[in-house]
């Protein structure tokens, strides 16, 4: 198995043309997006380092056709139009512009939402591609009109979810996608199913106490740079359950978000606790009815700090101090926490919830 540090130090051995990561970098510094010939791009490097692509057209075209027939199974016959908010917009997405049934429209998250929600209104896309956080500040906004959303991009939590659904009446899905490759989309049932038609997966448990699992792809369509059992830094619950839609391939119950997030925090005789984002997430958002969003950081071997909305009512504060500690005794750990509040909604980097900053 390979993870993202080998394939970023050994890039040029896993590429049929040889380019290594610094050439990558250097062309996506200088606003290109092609080398040699071939399509390159790049990750956010919201884990600290950067992950790299290198594709053929055919791929790219491949690529395009997967997740086509996965998200607009209706494109042959029908006419779509498209709303992209997604960061590090590509030739991969824009090349789907030159189809004649599919008009796209490209909005820029760094611009922040309210620079272009009138363009968004004025384009009238039926289908909407963005993260949550996008999708949630329209819907409270009453912008969100599309028949389809999809989230992507971020972790889908369950609040965002609640939030966007109750205000669109409409089922939010998801499109499961990294710098790696297309790795799973929604049914219309919401429920998200892996693309188990061109990539293998096999799966590790970073740890023992939950039932998150970390994937390890093989992408069967991918000919110019190799992706073989490369370790995935995600964190998926499978679902044991066939989906209503009849499909076969393997139905998830949630992406949680990364392994690198997971919380280390030091416990009785020094020994050290991994606590997964869904647990402390579920505590702070159960403890007051008010808290529909916080921010919770890890900052020491035992001190974590949360952040709420500044206009949450202030028992609210001790119910997270009591309810999360209450829940992270259960487990043998009993950290400081900080309560504050206020925090930012960051349009140009992902938003993490739960982030650990401490190692």
């Amino acid at each position: 198995m390979i993870e993202k540090a080998e394939m970023a130090a050994h890039f040029d051995q896993m590429n049929l043309a040889r380019i290594d990561a610094a050439t990558v970098r250097a062309a996506i510094a200088a606003g290109q997006e092609r080398v040699g010939g071939f399509v390159v791009g790049q990750s956010t490097g919201t884990s600290g380092n950067r992950g790299y692509y290198l594709i053929s057209d055919r791929e790219r075209f491949v690529w395009l056709g997967v997740i086509l027939a996965k998200t607009l199974p209706d494109a042959l016959w029908r006419r779509h139009r498209v709303a992209l908010a997604l960061p590090g917009l590509s030739s991969l997405y824009r090349s789907a512009s030159s189809g004649s049934r599919i008009s796209l429209g490209f909005f820029d998250l760094g611009e922040g939402v309210e620079a272009w929600a009138d363009d968004l209104t004025a384009f009238a896309p039926d289908t909407i591609v963005a993260p949550p956080k996008v999708l949630r500040w329209l819907s409270e906004q009453g912008r969100l009109s599309a028949q389809t959303i999809f989230s992507g991009a971020e972790v889908l939590d369950p609040v965002d979810r609640e939030i966007i659904e109750a205000a669109t009446g409409r089922v939010v899905c998801e499109i499961y996608m990294a710098t790696e490759g297309l790795f799973g989309v929604s049914c219309p049932h919401g429920v998200l199913h892996l693309a188990e038609d061109v990539v293998h997966f096999e799966w590790s448990r970073p740890s023992r106490d939950s039932a998150l699992q970390s994937p390890i792809v093989t992408d069967f369509t991918r000919r110019t740079q190799a992706l073989v059992r490369y370790r995935m830094n995600d964190l998926l619950e499978l679902s044991d359950q066939p989906c209503r839609c009849g499909s076969p391939y393997q139905a998830v119950k949630r992406i949680e978000g990364r392994a690198d997030d997971m919380l280390q925090l030091a416990g009785a005789g020094g020994a050290v606790r991994i606590v997964t984002p869904d647990v402390v997430r579920n505590a702070i958002v159960d403890s007051h009815p008010s808290i529909r969003d916080f921010r919770l950081v890890q900052t020491g071997p035992a001190t974590i700090r949360v952040w709420l909305a500044a206009d949450v009512p202030g028992e609210a504060e001790d119910r997270v101090r009591t309810g999360l500690g209450a829940r992270l005794a259960a487990l043998g750990v009993l950290p400081e926490i900080i309560v504050a509040r206020g925090f930012d909604l960051p349009f140009d980097r992902k938003l993490r919830r739960v982030r650990r900053d401490f190692s």
